[in-house]
């Protein structure tokens, strides 16, 4: 993990965060693993409680996902807080993984996405993607999030403790309160986005 996604998902927990100090947070790590350092120590306020997923057992590692787009031990409206940096350009299909983190967002929890717009290759195993602003926007009208902020760290001037390789994007959302009506559409659509994977053409 380089050290501005360190500091963006600081910015994140100050911004966002600082006001429930005192109140009891489940908070969900997409893509936790500590290969080279994690965002677990952000969240050490005692009455929040941190939980690291990844697809694989490892250092930082509480839940192993079932599937890599079905999250099926993980379930519906079960966390406040859903964070993931440095995991969707290694994501193929990462409409889907935005779907999932919207189904297992409570009504008005946060989520908070770091990836990076520039920099080299790096497959972990396969690197697939760069992220900006407007491709973040469409995630978040795509799983029905409402988004609250979105930037990408261009240049040192906007933001000083950007990577000039990697520049972040950062998308930070909340999940809506759903009419019955609503949550049955997305639950359709999100099965039917899963479904879609398993067509052999």
């Amino acid at each position: 993990m380089h050290a501005s996604s360190y500091k963006n998902m600081d910015n994140f927990v100050d911004k966002y965060l600082s006001m429930f100090e005192n109140k009891n947070l489940e908070i969900i790590d997409i893509g936790s693993q500590d290969v080279n350092g994690s965002y677990k120590p952000l969240f050490s306020n005692q009455n929040w409680h941190y939980c690291g997923c990844d697809i694989a057992v490892g250092k930082n590692v509480d839940i192993v996902l079932n599937n890599v787009y079905d999250w099926s031990n993980i379930e519906s409206s079960s966390f406040d807080v859903v964070i993931s940096g440095q995991a969707f350009e290694h994501i193929e299909y990462f409409w889907i993984t935005i779907m999932e983190i919207a189904r297992i967002l409570k009504e008005g929890g946060l989520c908070c996405i770091i990836a990076p717009s520039g920099g080299v290759e790096h497959g972990y195993p396969v690197d697939c993607w760069r992220f900006y602003p407007s491709g973040f926007k469409a995630l978040a009208r795509y799983s029905g999030l409402e988004l609250l902020e979105v930037y990408t760290q261009w240049n040192e001037q906007l933001y000083p403790d950007y990577d000039p390789a990697w520049k972040d994007t950062v998308l930070i959302c909340q999940k809506p309160i759903m009419t019955m009506e609503q949550k049955q559409k997305f639950n359709l659509k999100n099965k039917i986005s899963k479904s879609i994977l398993t067509l052999n053409i």
